[in-house]
């Protein structure tokens, strides 16, 4: 299968495609059909030492820039993805097998927010005089160096531009490496930005498998590595990262709480809850899939959320009607049914779903699970798939105690008419990015983050600064230096 938007080659180095068909090859499957729609091959040694020492002088190039003159580039490539939006979309979509109704309005479109902010920012990257008496401080905000990226296989658009965006704003340089199960979408990016005018070599895209982002972690040329992905993973990739003492980004994954209160809007709670579980087929870090569920609404909640999944519309992601996608990979899918039997075999009581779909491709239908203990596997372990588990409540300070009994600590949220009690539970909650009468609103002015196991760092708004550029503090004698001798 061939389609309009596929990238020409496995690798953008230096400001063009690349490829090496010696590295070993990835399949690229379409997950609503099981298809290859192409075949990239990882980078070589000799690919790897291409891209660091192509950023290596980009960097130097970039950095002298002014701040307005990369804020430019960031602003162009905002504007030229938007204008590519829907071809981006259709790349995703075939990536990840998302819908199309979710690609056009989540994907490009985020990634080009990311650009656009840190574009605008790009300029406003200054130091600040400090005056002691005669003599003064100043201090400079200057980038790291070489940024490796990381990426997730959930969102391969996003992911390259909300860690591209505030890099390249710094004056960095970033070799990205997509997840080998959606490695296509990023290297539209590098070549979105080489057109709007960032100098060859400044983003490179790399493809492979563990041991590629092995050899970029631990490459003594990087200065910082930004993760997204499992929290097993991070622990290597930050390990890694700490024997060169570089900087890290790490965003993991979470077993988030979702708190609905007996005074909650039930629509909204029940639409809180969809897109905090069966968004993108269930494959987003911060799902809230816990959900506590006052005892008082319980059953009305479950009714009435068994009703709104029944017009799920399941199918062809490319159709504009379809809301709800295949999983990503045959192995994901595996993952998640696992999940399910052991779920069955606990003693939870299936609701809706838990069942994969007789077609072509990777569909597992939206499940709920009620009845759910906190000792459950279901209810302790990231599952990544389409499984809500319902769990009963009565008392707010018994429900936010086992909201955080968790070693996650990435996503929570809170719905209730009360908003002393909605602001409460957000101040108890033990978690990084927490959400009140909403569930994953992303938006890039707002830090994103974890806490505990889920995460180092924040990504997104002018916090993500801190983690690309480093402060330089420079002390001015006005007068004479006096000394012992």
């Amino acid at each position: 299968m061939t389609y309009p938007t596929q990238p020409t080659a496995s690798h953008f180095i230096n400001g063009a495609y690349v490829e090496d068909t010696s590295g070993t090859p990835i399949e690229v499957i379409y997950p609503a059909t099981g298809e290859t729609i192409a075949t990239v091959h990882a980078a070589t040694p000799a690919l790897i030492e291409q891209a660091i020492t192509s950023a290596g002088r980009a960097q130097a190039v970039w950095a002298a820039m002014t701040g307005t003159e990369r804020g430019r580039v960031l602003r162009r490539a905002a504007d030229m993805m938007r204008e590519r939006n829907h071809e981006l979309s259709v790349l995703e979509t075939y990536d990840t097998g998302k819908p199309y109704q979710e690609t056009s309005v989540a994907d490009a479109t985020s990634g080009a927010d990311a650009l656009e902010y840190f574009g605008g920012m790009a300029a406003t990257l200054t130091g600040e005089h400090i005056q002691l008496g005669e003599d003064w401080v100043y201090t400079r905000r200057e980038p790291l160096g070489l940024c490796v990226g990381i990426g997730a296989w959930n969102y391969p658009t996003q992911i390259a531009c909300w860690k591209g965006a505030p890099a390249l704003a710094c004056g960095n340089a970033m070799i990205f490496k997509p997840s080998e199960t959606t490695p296509l979408c990023a290297l539209k990016v590098a070549e979105i930005l080489h057109e709007a005018g960032l100098p060859a070599g400044a983003y490179n895209v790399v493809q492979g498998l563990g041991d590629v982002g092995a050899a970029l972690v631990t490459d003594p040329r990087i200065d910082k590595v930004s993760l997204t992905g499992s929290v097993p993973t991070g622990r290597k990739v930050y390990a890694a990262a700490a024997e060169g003492i570089k900087h890290v980004t790490m965003e993991l994954g979470g077993k988030s709480p979702l708190i609905i209160f007996e005074d909650a809007d039930l629509e909204n709670a029940i639409s809180g809850a969809i897109l905090g579980n069966f968004y993108s087929s269930g494959q987003v870090c911060s799902n809230g899939t816990r959900v506590f569920v006052h005892r008082a609404i319980k059953q009305a909640f479950l009714d009435r959320l068994a009703a709104r999944l029944d017009s799920a519309v399941i199918g062809d992601p490319m159709r504009p009607e379809t809301s709800f996608g295949p999983m990503v990979s045959e192995r994901q899918m595996n993952i998640v049914l696992d999940y399910i039997a052991k779920g069955k075999a606990e003693g939870a009581r299936l609701v809706c779903g838990g069942c994969r779909l007789d077609r072509d491709g990777f569909y597992i239908q939206p499940t709920v699970f009620a009845d759910v203990t906190d000792d459950m596997v279901i209810a302790r372990e990231e599952i990544f798939g389409p499984v809500m588990a319902v769990l009963d409540f009565d008392d707010e300070t018994e429900v936010l105690a086992r909201a955080n009994a968790t070693e996650f600590g990435l996503a929570a949220g809170v719905f209730t008419r009360d908003l002393t009690r909605a602001h409460r539970i957000a101040a108890g909650f033990e978690a990084g990015t927490c959400y009140i009468n909403t569930y994953n609103d992303a938006p890039v002015e707002a830090p994103f983050g974890g806490a505990k196991s889920s995460g180092v760092g924040r990504e997104n708004s002018k916090a993500a600064i801190a983690h690309y550029s480093q402060l330089k503090s420079v002390y001015v004698r006005m007068g004479d230096l006096e000394a012992p001798f």
